[in-house]
């Protein structure tokens, strides 16, 4: 008999941390997991679903505005309600939070609600209405991140992506401060919803880290498609609140900037502070970002931690790899590393972006001689109304080997096509078997396909 409660503890219900505990489940181990807020974690309760709903919501405008091009009679202007959105989220977010729940309660999960510390490293101590101590003989950190605020005078007064989920009302003016792929997507969400926006940011282009002209062009469609009144190369130094109830920004260029909400977006950090890890010898890296091996092991032997909360890679997908693979090798006899090299990604900035691969830059560096081919052309869909919205594509080619190491789109269903390529990208393809493979017309996608001339 195990002198232990539990073979595995989970400390944190988001995507990686309830993938572990239902495949560990699943592997015969006597699991538990401690949430201290919804199950679901981050990317359901307060990030990319409630975000991609606030997407789709502020594509209707544009797609309200062309339809008279194709015989549609939308007599009357359109009138977009913030209330009934957010209900309507809700009222997701609520059935996936249950679905999450259910799926624990089927795997045999036991579920705790409340925080959870480390008293050592198999002691977990676990807050709330009861609280109680429970052991384990493998412990899973899975705690995700937060966002970061700023400190500066006056920083008290801004929201996160976290708040703007909750806004009372859709705000007249917004400033988003940030160039990531946050604070693009919000700032593409709110003009599109018809607040007007200004995009404050540090650098002269967004999505630092992306294709350089994945970066020009979305940087450039913020302001021509979009509307957004872009302050790059720039920052707020304070923020003031004046008797009407809005905010003063002073910009570090000079001058201010009068809005009704400062959404913050510009990073974030991982959720470690005070759950005893350093305590127990839980090495932490800067941040506190958990130091884990390729295992995902830590400098504990029997503590484990996935997702955001390593920083290595932040996106839900690879949280749940990382679970996935962390519950086979430890329960399951599986391989416990994951695959970072062919991560696809998607902005849902408008137009979208999808990537996969290696930047025209990276590639450069890893493999000297290199072809590009790039194409920007306007969707079909667009002729009729009118619309000036373009699409690139482009292809990154390793020269002797001819594989095809990078792809970048930024255009209409880029983030759906990305994830076919990636594919193919992760198998190895050439540019002749894209050559050599057959267009499907009349598409965006076939233009993957026709590109023969190289342009540099």
């Amino acid at each position: 008999m195990t002198r232990f409660d539990y073979d595995l503890f989970v400390i944190g219900g988001g995507s990686g941390g309830v993938r572990a505990a239902r495949i560990a489940a699943e592997h015969g181990a006597r699991v538990a997991i401690a949430e201290s807020f919804r199950y679901g974690g981050t990317c359901v309760i307060r990030g990319c679903v409630p975000k991609k709903l606030f997407v789709y919501a502020s594509e209707y405008r544009h797609t309200l505005a062309d339809a008279a091009a194709y015989g549609w009679d939308t007599a009357g202007p359109a009138r977009f309600d913030w209330a009934t959105l957010i209900a309507n989220k809700d009222a997701e977010i609520d059935r996936l939070n249950g679905i999450y729940i259910k799926l624990l309660e089927r795997a045999g999960v036991e579920i705790f609600h409340g925080r959870a510390t480390l008293d050592d490293a198999h002691t977990v101590a676990i807050d709330g209405a009861e609280p109680k101590r429970v052991t384990a003989q493998t412990i899973l950190i899975a705690t995700g991140s937060r966002p970061r605020l700023p400190h500066i005078p006056g920083g008290e007064h801004v929201i996160t992506s976290n708040e703007a989920f909750h806004l009372p009302r859709l705000p007249a003016h917004i400033t988003v401060v940030g160039g990531g792929y946050i604070a693009v997507e919000f700032a593409h969400i709110f003009a599109g919803m018809g607040a007007s926006v200004s995009l404050v940011h540090r650098g002269a282009k967004v999505l630092r880290g992306f294709d350089d002209d994945v970066r020009a062009d979305v940087t450039e469609g913020l302001a021509s498609h979009s509307g957004v009144d872009n302050r790059l190369s720039n920052e707020i130094n304070r923020i003031d609140k004046l008797p009407s109830g809005r905010l003063q920004a002073t910009l570090k260029t000079g001058g201010t900037l009068e809005t009704d909400v400062i959404l913050c977006a510009i990073g974030r950090i991982p959720n470690t502070d005070n759950m005893g890890l350093e305590a127990i010898g839980v090495s932490l890296q800067d941040e506190g970002a958990v130091a884990v091996s390729a295992q995902s092991q830590t400098t504990v032997n029997n503590i484990f931690a996935v997702g955001d909360c390593t920083d290595r890679v932040n996106l839900t997908p690879i949280a749940i790899r990382e679970g996935q693979a962390f519950a086979d090798a430890q329960f399951g006899g599986g391989v416990a590393e994951v695959d970072y090299e062919h991560i696809p990604t998607a902005v849902f900035s408008q137009p979208p972006v999808g990537t996969v691969g290696l930047t025209e830059a990276q590639a450069r560096e890893r493999y000297g001689d290199i072809d590009i081919y790039l194409s920007r052309f306007r969707p079909m869909k667009y002729t009729l109304p009118g619309r000036q919205e373009r699409t690139m594509m482009k292809l990154v080619v390793d020269r002797d080997s001819q594989r095809v190491v990078g792809v970048h789109m930024v255009g209409l269903d880029a983030a759906e096509m990305i994830q076919c390529v990636a594919v193919a990208v992760r198998m190895g393809a050439t540019k002749a078997d894209l050559d050599a493979t057959v267009a499907v017309h009349p598409t965006t996608a076939e233009e993957l396909v026709l590109m023969r001339t190289k342009t540099r």
